[in-house]
């Protein structure tokens, strides 16, 4: 697995969050989990409230950010999953959504096929991959960047998935 490095300037996300051991009613990639009920919701409210959003970038990009660094992330498992769309500026945000202002960086961007995105990518990333690469963690969080390419939990051996890990 490797990377292309990128330049991102700072990104703007407005969406629902989570945080709490995402995996406790249901571990793996599927529906059920606290990440699966996290997009539903987060879907439902989008398909009728998009309109209200101003300033809408790419269109059809969906994030799922993955922050860490809390002291319960180490210990008990616990941290805060984002999910949400780009915005270019913050203006009239809806209340019900939370805002995430991510910082310009350098990515190492991971593509995953198949029954990669299913796999222990994370740690095949953290364990194998950075400490072997010349780079260090920029920031304790990481994105997956969903768009056309990823054709739902269904129909994984279809689906595409860039993951974006902040790196110096």
């Amino acid at each position: 697995m490797e990377p292309k490095v990128v330049e991102k300037g700072q990104i703007i996300l407005v969406g629902f969050s989570f945080y709490g051991d995402p995996f406790a009613e249901s571990g793996g990639w599927t529906e059920e989990n606290e990440v699966g009920r996290l997009w539903r919701r987060f879907l439902a409210y989008w398909a009728e409230n998009q309109g209200r959003v101003k300033h809408l970038r790419g269109g059809d990009l969906a994030y799922e950010v993955h922050i860490g660094g809390y002291e319960e992330t180490g210990s008990m498992g616990h941290y805060e999953v984002f999910v949400g769309m780009e915005v270019a500026e913050l203006e009239d945000v809806p209340v019900q959504l939370l805002v995430k202002v991510l910082p310009p960086t350098r990515y190492a961007v991971f593509t995953l096929r198949g029954e990669q995105i299913a796999s222990d990518w994370p740690r095949m990333i953290y364990d194998e991959w950075l400490p072997g690469s010349g780079n260090e963690s920029a920031h304790d969080y990481l994105i997956e960047l969903y768009d056309q390419r990823f054709k739902g939990l269904e129909n994984l051996t279809e689906s595409e998935l860039d993951v974006y890990v902040p790196v110096w």
